[in-house]
């Protein structure tokens, strides 16, 4: 997939070790039983960062999440380390606080740093007993091993399901300074974000407060990782975080400004991309889906259609079958909870094999049968709505259902 390109932004390489200051490593501590894979990761800073992050809306709430924001609140939103495993997502387990809060002693010991400035994740099964005894044999390990090129060990750590790592950094200038922002995600299934996704760690070496990285992150998650969809669950353990140390040396960026909107367009490329590469991963995706919405009355209705579209289990089964069915669309279309008149909409699908108009003005058209498999038999495929009402558009992605989702999940925990 083709990184979109912004001026005065370059990619560049080190995920969440892209920006001064960061170090990370991963290794297998025993939760997996496969020796092979990395199921325990860390991310360190030299110095203290301001941090803001966003996490699931589900009521069931895994013992990190809730042991995070309580750290967060502790420290004033000051942090030095994120500790992530996979394989278990210590979710509904009566000890889950407990090894979550002693998980944050070992890592604060070995670090010399507070309990309260770690982050702590977990990804994985629900309902799995866990132990302390893995993080507390492997800790030293995993400290010593941190350096700049551990990114990737680290990244390794929180796939569970997933089939290639995820991560993507960017290099841009505030106040004449470098700066640097990088990220690293996992996510395959149980993806349907309510204000985060999937495990989602951000670091930067920008000086931005608090309550302004807060604020880019809660208004840049609703048009990322908030308009994905992959099977329509949203998971227990969501969560973004995101970092800043502030070694660029830039002027802390307090207020809204030309400096604040410089460092939130970095923030929205890494959560795009991020949220992208999520999307086309999805378990037994065969193809990468984006819906545009165009020429809405508002953004609320943009995404609320954009959404619709791509969420359609039917539309998905379509997008796989290589089915043109406008009808599918229109039916999710129709649902999207959005004012929109309906008789004014056009619809399109496009691929790098074509673009092909199959519904216009309140009526299906006629079209090219063959035309359109060739367009659908692509890796990536773009429904592009046109509601006819407005000037404002929005994104959504997701992927294809396919038999390879089933077989997937049935036997998810074996």
């Amino acid at each position: 997939m083709l990184k979109e390109q912004f001026e005065g932004y370059k990619y560049i390489e080190g995920g969440v070790c892209a920006a001064q200051g960061f170090t990370a490593n991963g290794l297998n501590c025993g939760i997996n039983p496969i020796k092979e894979k990395n199921d325990l990761g860390i991310i360190y800073s030299e110095t203290a960062c301001n941090t803001a992050a966003v996490y699931t809306r589900n009521k069931v709430k895994g013992a990190p999440i809730i042991v995070t924001q309580k750290h967060l609140e502790k420290s004033e939103g000051i942090t030095r380390a994120v500790i992530v495993n996979s394989k278990n997502a210590n979710t509904c387990n009566p000890n889950g606080e407990q090894i979550a809060e002693q998980t944050s002693e070992l890592v604060a010991e070995e670090l010399g740093i507070k309990p309260e400035e770690v982050i702590v994740a977990s990804t994985g099964v629900i309902g799995m007993p866990i132990f302390i005894e893995p993080f507390k044999n492997h800790m030293s390990e995993l400290v010593s091993g941190l350096s700049k090129e551990g990114h990737t060990e680290a990244v390794n750590a929180i796939m569970t399901t997933d089939t290639v790592r995820k991560e993507v950094a960017v290099e841009f200038k505030i106040q004449g300074k470098i700066c640097h922002i990088g990220g690293m995600a996992k996510g395959s299934g149980m993806i349907h974000p309510d204000m985060a996704t999937t495990l989602n760690f951000i670091t930067t070496d920008a000086a931005v407060s608090t309550e302004m990285l807060q604020k880019a992150l809660s208004d840049i998650v609703k048009i990322t990782y908030n308009c994905l969809s992959i099977d329509g669950d949203t998971s227990t353990n969501d969560m973004v975080s995101v970092m800043a140390n502030g070694l660029a040396k830039n002027n802390l960026i307090e207020a809204e400004g030309s400096s604040y909107d410089i460092f939130k367009r970095a923030l929205y490329i890494v959560m795009l991309h991020m949220t992208k590469m999520l999307a086309a991963d999805g378990e037994g995706a065969s193809k990468f889906l984006e819906c545009k919405c165009m020429e809405a009355p508002n953004m609320e209705s943009a995404i609320a259609v954009a959404k619709s579209v791509i969420h359609s289990p039917l539309v998905k089964c379509a997008m796989f079958g290589g089915d043109a069915n406008c009808g599918r669309i229109l039916c999710a279309i129709g649902y999207a909870q959005a004012d929109i008149d309906v008789t004014k909409v056009c619809v399109s699908l496009a691929s790098d094999a074509g673009e092909i108009l199959v519904y216009k003005d309140g009526a299906a058209l006629q079209f090219s049968e063959e035309e359109a498999a060739k367009i659908l038999a692509q890796n990536e495929i773009y429904i592009n709505i046109n509601l006819n009402q407005g000037n404002v558009s929005a994104r959504a992605w997701g992927c294809d259902l396919t038999y390879d989702y089933v077989k997937i999940n049935g036997d998810y925990r074996s």
